[in-house]
């Protein structure tokens, strides 16, 4: 008799807490369909929505460190003779490089939506020729006043409120 009593007690329990459950599920806009994918309504709540996919973002991309790098022109205007200027920026994010007379080094980071900040430029302090130093001078600032950068073809494009520098890659 104590078993059957048992057995009737859990019984009960276990339908209060079917009853619970269904009164929940109602209060929140959905009727009892069973568990399972195969008893879901068609139509219903419970089907899958399309996933919000964001528009797609232009590539960034991405700077070419350890290049070396070797000076076509500044604001269109070419760099003639042999010595023009180049420069390079390792993985460690120092620039180092040559502006036809003097050499150079300098912090550079490449940043977010190809930007870029150069820092100040440590120089030697050879004679040059006068029109030599000008040019020089005139890439030196164009340099460290760098704000974008792009890569346009096989050229790199370096554009300052000071100047366009426009690079080819060194072999």
């Amino acid at each position: 008799m104590r078993g059957v009593l048992i057995a009737t007690l859990a019984c009960a329990v276990l339908a209060a807490d079917l009853s619970a459950a269904t009164q929940a599920q109602a209060q929140m806009g959905g009727a009892p369909t069973g568990f399972g994918r195969g008893n879901r309504r068609p139509g219903g709540e419970d089907e899958k929505k399309p996933q919000y996919v964001p528009g797609a973002k232009a590539s960034e991309k991405i700077f070419p460190l350890d290049s070396t790098w070797t000076a076509v022109s500044l604001n269109g205007k070419p760099f003639t003779g042999g010595d023009r200027p180049s420069f390079i920026i390792d993985k460690q994010y120092r620039a180092r490089g040559y502006g036809g007379c003097n050499t150079f080094a300098a912090t550079a980071f490449p940043l977010k939506e190809q930007h870029i900040a150069v820092g100040p430029l440590a120089l030697t302090k050879k004679s040059c020729d006068k029109g030599l130093a000008s040019v020089e001078q005139a890439f030196f600032v164009a340099l460290r006043t760098a704000a974008v950068w792009d890569l346009v073809g096989s050229q790199l494009v370096l554009k300052s409120p000071n100047g366009e520098l426009k690079f080819d890659r060194a072999l």
